[in-house]
C-alpha cells in the first residue's frame, strides 16, 4: 500500500524528517518497507529555463530543420536546431541547457549534449510539452506567456510538487489503516507517546446541503444480511473534465492514473477516508430504481473491462428495474458506468459483508481497490460523512447540484466492541508494568472510548472499524505497540518448563523415522496438498466425486486436494530424471484428503519413492538397479525399527502398482508396495522403474502403542550354525521351510535363512535347491554335538514328510 507524505500532513500538521515518520510507523505495527521520491514532473524541470527566439532561419543542409538563436538569460545567446514546425523567431519557449536530464515515454533518462546536426553546432533543445512531462502533445514545441523573462527557470513557472512516499506491508488484520487518514490516526497515537500532540484534522462536510429533490431514485436492499448499509444520492448538472493538477499529483504520487474529475474524486476519497464509492450515469438506471439483490445463477454480465461475466446467485448486484449494473463492491458494469458525455450521477457509497465480496472477487478472479478493502472490513460508520466529502468535491471540481435526499438504508447498526482489561493481566502478558496514565493515553489517541476504571481494571468501547480488536488480549496487543516494544526490558533470567509428550507423539516417531531413512541415504520431499484432478483417473480407486474441490482455485492444475501422495511423488521424480539426476531415494510424510458424501476425512501417510541405480557409481563396485526386494527390504527396516512385527502378507489390490505386496495385522492394511504401473509412469514421461510403498501412518501410530517392550541379558553361551542344501519342488517357497521349521523346534533355534537359491544343469525336472541356514541356542548351557544332531535330524525327517524335500 503506498501512502503520500504530503496527503498525510493534511491530517497532522507535522514536518518530521520522512525517515523518521518511517522508523515510527514501522514501530506502530505499519511496516514501511521503502520511501521513493516522487516529482509530480520527472526530473523537476531541473536545469529547464524559458528562452527567447531572437532568430530562426531554415537550417542550410537540412529541409525541416531550422537553426534558432535562443537567448537563455546568461548574456550569451546560444544556437540551437530545432525540428518544431511551430518554431519563430520572437517566443517565449522551454529551453533544455546541455547537461540536462530529460526523461523518455518509458522513464529512462537521457542527457543533452553539445553536438552538430547536419553540420550545424546546436546548444540545447527546445521542447514540446511531452518531452518535459507537462502533457501528452508532441506536434510543436511549447510556447510560453510573452511576459516570462529570458533565463526564468522553468520550475517555477509550472508547478511542480515534490512528495515521498512510503510502500507500507499492510498485514490483512490492519483493515484500519487502508487509507490516507487510517495511518495518520496511528501516526498521531505514536506521536502522542513521543510527546507532540498534533491535532488531528478530518475533512469537513458542514456545508453539504441538498438544492432540490427533482431527481429522486428509489433504493431498495432486499439482501441486507450482505448489504448491511447502502447510502446514495443523486447529483444533476455535471461536467466531466480534467481534474486540477493537485488532485491528479495525489493520485499519481500513490500509482494511481487520472481518468477524469468524476472517477479521480471516487479515487481520491477511497485512498483518502477508505471507503469506496460508485458512480452510476444515472441516465442509464432504468426506472430511476436501484435494487441491491442477487441475481439468478448463470445470469450474464459484461463488467468495466469488457469481459463477459457468469455470474453466481451468491454475488450481490446492484441492479435496477431491468438488469444489473454492478458487482457489488467489486467492479462496475460495462455500461452504468460514467463518460465524457454523463450529465448526472447517481453517487454510491455503502458498506457491504466482508465474507461475501471476498467470494465474489475470489470467483470471478478480480482484485479491486475497492474488493481489496470491502473484504477486510472498512468503517461502517463513515458510509454517509464519505459520501458527503465525495459530493462536496464533486460540486467543486464539476459544478452540479445535489439533487435528492441522501438515501441511507442502515435497518441494524454494526455496534462497537465492548471489552474489559484487566491490568494484572496486561502486566502479566506484556512482562512489565505501564503506568495506568500511560495506558489510559493510548487507548484515548487510538478512539477507544474508556467507560469506566477502576484499580483493577478499564471498561472501554472499541470502535466498529478496528474489527481486529475484539478480545483483551487484542487490547494488550494496542496498547504495546504504541507503548513500543523496544521499550519493554528483557529480564537477566529467563524461566521456562520443559513440555512433557509422549514418546508415541507423532513427531517424535516422524523424527525418528525420518533420522532412519536419511541414515539410508533418503532425501525428505514436501509436496503441495493441491494437486491435478485428472489424477484421480489414474487408479480405480480414486474417484472424482471423492475429491475435495477447492471453491476458488488458483489454477486448473491446482484445484483438487491429493487423494494420494504417489502422483505428486511422481512429479518430483520426473522433474529430477529430466535433469540427470534419476538415481533417487525419497521419502514424504503428508496427508490424502477424501471427500465421502457430505462427509470429508484425511489421512496420515510415510510414503517412499526409489528409482535408478542401488548405489553411487564406483569403481570397485558393479552398477546394479533398485529391485523390488530393496524396497522390501527398506519396508521391513522401518517396520522393525517401530516395533511393528508378525504381519500378514498379501498381493496388492491397486492399480497403481504392476506387481507388489500389502502388509496388514489384524487385517489393518500397514503398508502397500511394489513397482509402479507403467501407466501411471507414462503419465508423467518417466521411463525408468519407479518403485513405490505408502504407509498408513494412523495405523502405524495406533500400532506403536501396542507395543512391550521386554528385556533379557545377553545369552553368555555361544550359537551354533547348521546348513541344509535342500531339493524341493520349485512351487515350495522359502516362507513353508520356515514355517516347518520353527513348528519342529522352537525354543532352540534362533534363526532361519536362505542363503543361496539353485536353478539350472544337474537338477531334476521341476525341482530346484535351497541352502538354509539354521542357528540354534540354549540361553543356560552350551550345546552338545549331540543335541545338535538330533535337533537338525528332526528337521530332516520334517522337511522330508512335509515338503518332500531331499538332503542333497
Amino acid at each position: 500500500m503506498q501512502i503520500s507524505y504530503n496527503w498525510l500532513k493534511q491530517f497532522l500538521n507535522i514536518d518530521w524528517e520522512a525517515e523518521k515518520t518511517g522508523n515510527l510507523l514501522t514501530d506502530l505495527g505499519l511496516e514501511v518497507e521503502g520511501i521513493e521520491d516522487f516529482q509530480s514532473v520527472k526530473g523537476g524541470l531541473k536545469d529547464i529555463v524559458v528562452g527567447h527566439v531572437l532568430t530562426c532561419v531554415k537550417h542550410p543542409n537540412a529541409d525541416r530543420l531550422k537553426l534558432t538563436t535562443v537567448d537563455i538569460g546568461d548574456g550569451e545567446p546560444v544556437q540551437i536546431v530545432c525540428g518544431a514546425p511551430n518554431v519563430d523567431a520572437g517566443q517565449k519557449v522551454p529551453v533544455a541547457t546541455v547537461g540536462t536530464t530529460l526523461f523518455d515515454d518509458k522513464g529512462e533518462a537521457w542527457k543533452i549534449k553539445k553536438g552538430k546536426i547536419r553540420g550545424e553546432v546546436s546548444n540545447g533543445m527546445i521542447c514540446a510539452e511531452d518531452e518535459l512531462g507537462l502533457g501528452e502533445s508532441h506536434d510543436g514545441i511549447m510556447i510560453l506567456d510573452d511576459d516570462l523573462a529570458p533565463g526564468t527557470p522553468l520550475s517555477d513557472v509550472f508547478e511542480v510538487e515534490d512528495d515521498l512516499v512510503f510502500e507500507i506491508g499492510l498485514t490483512p488484520n490492519r483493515a484500519d489503516a487502508m487509507s490516507h487518514m487510517g495511518v495518520a490516526r496511528d501516526l498521531r497515537a505514536g506521536l502522542i507517546q513521543l510527546g507532540k500532540h498534533p491535532e488531528f484534522i478530518t475533512p469537513s462536510t458542514s456545508s453539504f446541503r441538498i438544492d432540490n429533490r427533482t431527481q429522486k431514485v428509489s433504493v431498495e436492499v432486499l439482501d441486507a444480511q450482505k448489504a448491511p448499509r447502502y447510502c446514495g444520492v443523486t447529483m444533476t448538472g455535471l461536467t466531466v473534465k480534467e481534474s486540477p493538477l493537485w488532485m491528479q499529483n495525489r493520485l499519481k504520487a500513490i500509482g494511481l492514473t487520472p481518468k477524469n474529475n468524476l472517477v479521480d474524486i471516487t479515487n481520491y476519497v477511497l485512498h483518502e477516508l477508505g471507503q469506496p464509492l460508485h458512480a452510476f450515469d444515472l441516465s442509464k438506471i432504468a426506472g430511476k430504481q436501484i435494487n441491491v439483490k442477487t441475481v439468478a445463477s448463470g445470469t450474464k454480465f459484461t463488467t468495466l473491462d469488457g469481459v463477459e461475466r457468469e455470474l453466481d446467485a451468491e454475488d450481490l448486484m446492484i441492479c435496477d428495474a431491468e438488469k444489473p449494473l454492478c458487482i457489488a463492491g467489486v467492479f462496475g458494469g460495462a455500461n452504468s458506468g460514467v463518460t465524457e458525455n454523463t450529465t448526472s450521477i447517481f453517487l454510491e457509497s455503502a458498506y457491504f459483508n466482508p465474507v461475501s465480496i471476498r467470494k465474489t472477487a475470489k470467483r470471478h478472479g478480480l482484485n479491486t481497490d475497492a474488493s481489496f478493502r470491502f473484504e477486510r472490513g472498512i468503517d461502517p460508520s463513515i458510509t454517509e460523512y464519505a459520501l458527503m466529502r465525495a459530493v462536496l468535491l464533486i460540486k467543486e471540481l464539476a459544478g452540479g447540484d445535489v439533487t435528492s435526499d441522501v438515501v441511507d438504508i442502515y435497518p441494524k447498526k454494526i455496534e462497537d466492541h465492548q471489552v474489559i482489561l484487566n491490568f494484572e493481566r496486561a502486566q502479566k502478558l506484556i512482562g512489565e508494568e505501564i503506568p495506568k496514565e500511560t495506558i489510559k493515553s493510548i487507548l484515548s489517541s487510538l478512539d477507544i472510548k474508556i467507560n469506566n476504571i477502576t484499580e483493577s481494571g478499564i471498561g472501554m468501547t472499541i470502535p466498529a472499524y478496528r474489527n481486529d480488536v475484539t478480545r483483551e488480549v487484542d487490547v494488550i496487543e494496542e496498547i504495546l505497540r504504541v507503548y513500543g516494544y523496544n521499550k519493554i526490558k528483557f529480564k537477566a533470567k529467563l524461566n521456562a518448563s520443559v513440555s512433557k509428550t509422549s514418546r508415541f507423539a507423532d513427531h517424535k516417531v516422524q523424527q525418528i523415522t525420518g533420522s532412519l531413512l536419511a541414515s539410508l541415504g533418503f532425501h525428505e520431499i514436501l509436496n503441495n496438498s493441491l494437486t491435478n484432478p485428472e489424477y484421480a483417473t489414474l487408479n480405480e480407486a480414486y474417484k472424482e466425486e471423492h475429491s475435495v474441490k477447492m471453491l476458488n482455485p488458483l489454477s486448473t492444475d491446482l484445484s483438487v486436494m491429493r487423494q494420494s501422495l504417489l502422483f505428486s511423488g511422481l512429479e518430483v521424480v520426473a522433474f529430477n530424471s529430466n535433469r540427470r539426476q534419476s538415481d533417487l531415494k525419497l521419502f514424504e510424510f503428508g496427508k490424502s484428503y477424501h471427500q465421502f458424501g457430505d462427509k470429508r476425512e484425511e489421512y496420515k501417510h510415510l510414503s517412499l519413492l526409489l528409482c535408478g541405480k542401488q548405489n553411487p557409481e564406483n569403481w570397485y563396485q558393479q552398477q546394479q538397479n533398485t529391485t523390488f526386494f530393496n524396497l522390501k527390504g527398506m519396508v521391513e527396516v522401518v517396520l522393525n525399527r517401530l516395533g511393528i512385527k508378525d504381519w500378514q502378507i498379501k498381493p496388492v489390490k491397486s492399480n497403481e502398482f504392476s506387481e507388489g505386496l500389502t502388509y496388514t495385522i489384524d487385517k489393518k492394511p500397514v503398508v502397500h508396495f511394489g513397482l509402479v504401473a507403467k501407466a501411471v509412469r507414462n503419465h508423467f514421461d518417466i521411463d525408468l522403474e519407479v518403485l513405490y510403498a505408502d504407509f498408513n501412518w494412523d495405523t502405524i501410530l495406533e500400532l506403536i502403542e501396542q507395543n512391550k517392550i521386554s528385556y533379557a541379558p545377553i545369552p553368555k553361551n555361544p550359537a551354533v550354525r547348521r546348513d541344509f542344501a535342500l531339493l524341493l519342488d520349485k512351487q515350495i517357497s522359502f516362507e513353508e521351510i520356515y514355517n516347518e521349521a520353527y513348528k519342529t523346534e522352537n525354543k532352540l533355534l534362533k534363526k532361519v535363512a536362505l542363503f543361496d537359491v539353485y536353478e539350472g544343469k544337474n537338477l531334476p525336472q521341476g525341482k530346484k535347491s535351497y541352502a538354509v541356514s539354521f542357528t540354534l541356542q540354549d540361553e543356560h548351557k552350551t550345546l552338545t554335538d549331540a543335541e545338535i544332531d538330533k535337533i537338525m535330524s528332526k528337521l530332516q525327517k520334517r522337511f522330508e514328510e512335509q515338503l518332500q524335500a531331499v538332503l542333497r
